[in-house]
């Protein structure tokens, strides 16, 4: 009887997997990053000492006294 090499069609169904989870990973940064970004500034600004300012849109909040460090696109 004849032995198959499954080592690599198992690599590659390893790499699909990571592939797979790199891709939602991407996504989910993409969709949720204004709001981790929003989130982590509301808690700097507490830990500051300063007062929170939301932004006009998700991610861009900032702290008050930090207007001349923001960034323009």
């Amino acid at each position: 009887m004849m032995r198959l090499n499954n080592k690599g069609q198992t690599l590659v169904e390893y790499v699909l997997i990571i592939s797979l989870i790199t891709v939602l990973a991407i996504a989910l940064v993409k969709i949720f990053g204004g709001y981790l970004k929003d989130s982590v500034t509301k808690m700097g600004c507490s830990i500051a000492g300063k007062e929170y300012v939301e932004g006009e849109k998700i991610g861009e909040a900032y702290c008050s006294g930090d207007e001349d460090k923001l960034f323009s696109d």
